[in-house]
Order: C-alpha cells, then sequence, then structure tokens
C-alpha cells in the first residue's frame, strides 16, 4: 500500500464518563462514513485526564486491554474497515493496582493487534503510572506503524529506535494544554524531519478545571510540512499521505544512513 488516508479524532472528552466519550468517538468515526484507513483519537480520550479531578478514581475507570472498549470499538472498525488507535487507562490484568497509559491498535479488519505502553511518563503521571519499557510495530493496511504519547514527543531518540525499525507513520496522542501549541508544532514537525517518516499529532480540545486544551491536531510528512491540521474545536480532519515520499526524502538527504552509531553510544547513558 502506498497510500494511507488518516483521520484525526480531535475531540473533547467528558470527566470520567466512559459511556458518553465512546459514543461521542463512534460519532466521530461515524462521520468518516468508511472513507478513512485508520482513525486515532487524543490521550485518555474515554476518561479526561485531570488528575486532580479524577485522583483514585482511575482505578475504577482502568480496564485491560484487551477488554471492553477495544472489543466495541473492533466492531466499528470491521464494519467500516478501518483501523482504530485509541489511549486509555489500563489495568495490568496480572498485577493488582498497576496501570498504564496505553495506546491499543485495531486493524481494518476489527482485529486487536497490540499496545503501547507510555515509556515517558510526565513527572505528574507518576503518582498512579507505571511507564511502559518497549517501542513496538503495529501493521494497518500493511503499513508500519509506531507510537509515542504526548511527553514521549520530547525524546527524539524514541523516534529514531521507531524509525529505524522500520516505523514509517508516528502517531502522536495527547492531551496539550494552550500555550504550548508551539511545542506541538515544533516537536511534530522535528520528529517528522529528523526521521523522514510521517507523524500524525492528535490532540485534545475542552477544558477540565479551568485547564484549556489546545487542539492544533496535524499531520506532517517526511520533509517536515504540514500536510492537515486541525483549528480549537472538536472536529474530524482527514488526509492521504503518499507513503512513496520517505524512500523520495531520504535519497535526497541520507541522513539515516549517514548516522555513526560508534559515537553516540557512551553518551545515551
Amino acid at each position: 500500500m502506498t497510500e494511507l488516508t488518516i483521520a484525526i479524532g480531535q475531540m473533547d472528552s467528558k470527566i470520567m464518563d466512559k459511556e458518553y466519550n465512546l459514543h461521542k468517538a463512534e460519532a466521530l468515526l461515524d462521520q468518516t462514513r468508511g472513507k478513512a484507513d485508520v482513525i486515532c483519537y487524543p490521550e485518555l480520550f474515554t476518561t479526561g485526564y485531570n488528575f486532580g479531578l479524577i485522583g483514585d478514581a482511575f482505578y475504577e475507570l482502568a480496564e485491560t486491554i484487551p477488554g471492553p472498549t477495544v472489543e466495541r470499538l473492533a466492531k466499528k472498525a470491521g464494519t467500516y474497515g478501518t483501523a482504530i488507535i485509541g489511549t486509555i487507562v489500563e489495568k495490568d490484568g496480572n498485577q493488582d493496582g498497576v496501570l498504564y497509559d496505553t495506546t491499543f491498535v485495531i486493524n481494518e479488519k476489527g482485529e486487536y493487534v497490540g499496545k503501547y505502553r507510555k515509556a515517558h511518563l510526565y513527572p505528574t503521571e507518576h503518582q498512579y503510572f507505571r511507564s511502559g519499557s518497549d517501542f513496538p510495530i503495529f501493521e494497518i493496511w500493511g503499513v508500519k506503524a509506531g507510537i509515542a504519547i504526548c511527553y514521549d514527543h520530547a525524546f527524539g531518540e524514541m523516534f529514531r529506535v521507531l524509525a529505524l525499525k522500520g516505523a514509517q507513520v508516528i502517531f502522536i496522542p495527547s492531551v496539550i494544554p494552550k500555550d504550548f501549541e508551539y511545542l506541538l508544532d515544533l516537536r511534530t514537525r522535528a520528529r517528522a524531519q529528523d526521521n523522514q517518516i510521517f507523524t500524525v499529532a492528535v490532540n485534545r480540545v475542552g477544558s477540565e478545571a479551568g485547564i484549556v486544551y489546545c487542539g492544533n491536531s496535524k499531520i506532517v510528512n517526511p520533509r517536515g510540512d504540514v500536510i492537515c491540521e486541525a483549528g480549537d474545536e472538536e472536529e474530524v480532519a482527514t488526509a492521504t499521505i503518499d507513503l512513496c515520499e520517505i524512500a523520495r526524502e531520504r535519497k535526497q538527504e541520507m541522513s539515516l544512513r549517514s548516522r555513526r552509531p560508534e559515537l553516540y553510544g557512551s553518551l545515551t547513558h
């Protein structure tokens, strides 16, 4: 597959109301009418994010992956032929009281294909979440996709690892507030151009306890150009990417092939 049509499901979330939020996510998917190959939602789209408001309720809101949310959305994915990427609070099925900020991936056939647990936790997140320790690659429509969640965005090393593992597109679900739009824009574009891949930042809108989320979700090509951008309201923004651009850019500037890892090893620990 040389082209992939990506839908950004930029949405607000009602705090601690999973049913309401899932219904809204399904409504955004319905808007694509099966015309998108994949849709991605913001970080913690089923619960909201504010730790002060949610607190210990995270333990009640958490679920296993796969679990009820994945099973429900998988039916929609299979019906529309649209892969779904979503980030929720995961309950570890083997360890009581262990939670993760986790992205699940459902393919275009409605099959659960795997998950990524956020590796770089923002300082306040350590109170409830445990860090993940792996950077998996997922296949949707024959395309190799990686995941980075919000604060992961700040760690270029992670994106380089994913690119070296073959990622062609990296999805970045986030909850970035207003006044930090510049970081969303800068990092999404830099991570794409650094590695000559596509990046897809999917950020939340709306507000919780006075914190307003900025939206401004975007799709960036391997040159670092923004090819699709949402505003600061709920919407579904779509764009079709040409995966052949990756090879063209890497032929133009062979930065991955010019790496000298023998110089970096002792500096990255």
